[in-house]
């Protein structure tokens, strides 16, 4: 693997609507104005030929290429990614503004040969208000980053593809993104998870979270209701069952796939203990909320993956049976 000195990023941004329009330009400003300039800027436009066409007549100086795989966020990825040239891949969502050193902040781990990957810390850039319930604990459901990541610079096992760096070489010898499996209209599924753990299982490598590296996530209005909060976490909860029963590496891996979700899940209870008994002692009745929503959370989650074991379930049975 190359030395620090030699290292240089193409930035990799997935589209797919007009409706975003406004937050691509955004995006795009804010990649082209890194302290440490990247080597390239792909746009990839997930099967809309107009929007293509609209990017390649407006924005200049980019490379501009339509998905070549199935619709979806993963071969969106795979599309920009595959067709890099740099050593270090990273990648930004269309709804998200990085910070003028992201991008530098993000390559300095891969001085250490061993680290295959790097993300940043997530800053959820509420269209109106950051909603009263809302448990610092599950500030992942719009996106961002939440409360029990690391505050340093720290190994982990896995970040978020809105705002994260891969080395070209182990991202290509895993085959990339799973395509098929990842977010699609309303469907979400934790492809990037799914990436990591296939990455790290290569050689014994390990993922660098740098919460210094920083980028604003955009939260529209219509994501800030708690019904959006409740879907966001059933579909966590069935995307996470979904991703333990891949084969992503060897029965180890497979075996500790979720340990990160359940040492996560076993901080909870004491989120709404503190939050309660914040409310009892007259810190805020937003502190009860807070409570209420961690409980809410959970059971969502819960009802989502019992929904999709009993799926899996299902389908087993009608595959034996043909």
């Amino acid at each position: 693997m190359e030395t620090t000195p030699r290292l240089a990023a193409t930035i990799v941004i997935p589209t797919h609507s007009e409706d975003r329009w406004d937050s691509l330009v955004r995006t795009i400003a804010s990649a082209r104005s890194q302290t440490r300039t990247p080597a390239e800027i792909i746009v990839v436009v997930d099967h809309n030929p107009k929007l293509y066409r609209r990017i390649r007549r407006d924005l200049g100086g980019l490379t501009v290429l339509e998905n070549a795989y199935a619709q979806g966020v993963s071969g969106n990825r795979n599309t920009g990614a595959f067709s890099a040239n740099t050593s270090l891949i990273a990648f930004l969502d269309d709804d998200t503004i990085a910070d003028p050193h992201w991008l530098d902040h993000l390559m300095r781990p891969f001085s250490d040969p061993k680290v295959v990957g790097t993300g940043g810390g997530i800053s959820p850039d509420w269209e109106r208000h950051r909603p009263r319930w809302m448990p610092e604990e599950f500030l992942w459901a719009v996106g961002g980053t939440y409360a029990g990541m690391p505050t340093r610079t720290a190994p982990i096992r896995n970040v978020w593809s809105a705002s994260m760096i891969v080395r070209r070489d182990v991202f290509v010898a895993v085959g990339g993104f799973r395509v098929g499996f990842g977010k699609l209209g309303d469907q979400n599924r934790p492809e990037d998870t799914e990436l990591c753990l296939r990455m790290s299982a290569l050689d014994g490598g390990h993922w660098m979270y740098v919460p210094d590296a920083v980028i604003r996530h955009e939260v529209p209005a219509k994501r800030s209701t708690f019904g959006f909060f409740l879907r966001r976490c059933y579909a966590e909860g069935r995307g996470k069952v979904q991703m333990a029963s891949l084969d992503t590496a060897t029965d180890t891996l497979r075996a500790d796939s979720l340990g990160t979700e359940r040492a996560y899940l076993w901080s909870l209870p004491r989120a709404v203990v503190r939050n309660l008994g914040a409310a009892l002692t007259g810190r805020g009745a937003d502190h009860a909320l807070k409570a209420g929503g961690v409980v809410a959370g959970v059971a969502a989650a819960a009802y989502g993956g019992a929904v999709e074991t009993l799926h899996a379930r299902r389908a087993q049975k009608l595959g034996i049976a043909r």
